[in-house]
């Protein structure tokens, strides 16, 4: 462009020959005047002044420096911050005294901060903690509740959801009151109509687990899972994460159907519930259909409560500050060495140990077998 102008060429037909701006060429064309096309400088440059307006001058940014090297030699109290230097300054009654921001990001710019940034790392797979769910080549339902819901009127209602984690196969039923009986009903109901999982999750709830009040306490859910072959899992108490994609379809439920719409009854409840899930599954049926496979439910199956324990349970808990973690009533001792981490703990009713793994979200295919303990199976009667 700036060789067609110099041998005649007008700014404009310059322009269109070369499919820019006027204002494009006219700028070039100043830019190089009288130099060497060869030697000239090509390289592109923002808009506006070389320096910006509002820029700290070159020499306070040179005190600030020097106010820090000496107050992290001098300071009695240690402190060479942003701050500190901006009461030094302020002591100092110079005319132009930046504020505690911007002496930050004069420190930032020279690269002599103090603090670390958080370090943000990538999340673990889905249900990293089982390898056959990380590996997707096992399906994981979790099963929780909604609590303190009232009807207009005073009616309490409790909400049995579940979701499994790979399909998204979602599960929810509106009642006046859950039980254990209640959730092996709703359970079997929706295993005999999708199939059975490899695991099932809960938390520690005593209608899943059992009585806490007692050591060894099977309860009725943990029972019937076992004779299906499906293994229980009971996540830590107060452990964030576990649980997240069952508190989010939580979140789910209760926007859609709960806050959405004036409930007159528990039966309008439950029409609409079923409305939401019919579209739900309706519109996650891709993701559904690419989960793992679901055996299918055994025919005629009623639960035997009494039948002796077989099969394995498992519980995710976190260990104290000497390393021992507590289960089933009981405390084992898991490392010394590893205080306040994340442990799986194998309960195999059929050989009567007790296997524990060490766990890491930073790293999810790190699992080794720490322990091997054994565990006395109850044999006790259950009370129905």
């Amino acid at each position: 462009m700036v060789l067609a102008i110099r041998r005649g060429s007008s700014l404009r037909r310059v322009a269109r020959r070369f499919h820019v701006s006027h204002t494009t060429v006219r700028r070039w064309a100043v830019r190089l005047q009288g130099q060497r096309l060869d030697r000239a400088d090509w390289q592109d440059r923002p808009a506006g002044p070389p320096v910006a307006a509002n820029r700290t001058p070159v020499r306070v940014e040179r005190t600030i420096l020097a106010i820090r090297r000496r107050l992290q030699q001098d300071s009695p109290l240690g402190e060479h911050g942003a701050a500190a230097i901006h009461r030094e300054l302020l002591q100092r009654q110079l005319s132009h005294v930046p504020c505690v921001r911007t002496i930050g990001r004069i420190l930032g710019r020279h690269g002599i901060l103090d603090g670390r940034h958080r370090v943000r790392r990538p999340a673990p797979p889905r249900g990293w903690y089982l390898p056959p769910v990380a590996a997707q080549q096992a399906e994981l339902d979790s099963f929780d509740t909604i609590t303190d819901l009232v009807i207009q009127g005073g009616q309490d209602v409790t909400v049995l959801t579940g979701i499994s984690l790979h399909g998204a196969l979602a599960a929810s039923w509106p009642a006046g009151k859950i039980t254990a009986q209640t959730v092996v009903e709703k359970l079997l109901e929706h295993w005999a109509a999708f199939g059975c999982p490899a695991y099932v999750q809960f938390d520690n709830d005593t209608i899943f687990q059992g009585a806490h009040q007692w050591a060894d306490s099977f309860g009725r859910v943990t029972r019937c899972c076992l004779q299906l072959g499906v293994t229980p899992v009971f996540v830590p108490p107060r452990e964030p994460g576990f649980q997240a994609h069952i508190e989010a379809f939580h979140g789910r439920w209760q926007r859609a159907v709960w806050r959405r719409f004036h409930h007159r009854h528990l039966r309008d409840l439950c029409r609409r519930n079923g409305d939401f899930l019919e579209a739900l599954r309706q519109h996650l049926a891709p993701r559904v259909a690419a989960a793992p496979p679901r055996p299918a439910l055994p025919h005629n199956f009623v639960p035997d409560y009494q039948r002796p324990l077989a099969g394995q349970v498992i519980f995710l808990r976190r260990t104290d500050g000497q390393g021992r973690t507590e289960c089933l009533g009981h405390r084992w001792l898991v490392d010394p060495l590893w205080p306040h981490r994340l442990v799986r703990l194998e309960v195999d009713l059929t050989t009567s140990r007790i296997r524990i793994y060490k766990l890491r979200r930073r790293e999810p295919d790190w699992q080794p077998l720490v322990k091997t303990v054994r565990y006395r199976v109850p044999r006790t009667r259950f009370l129905e």
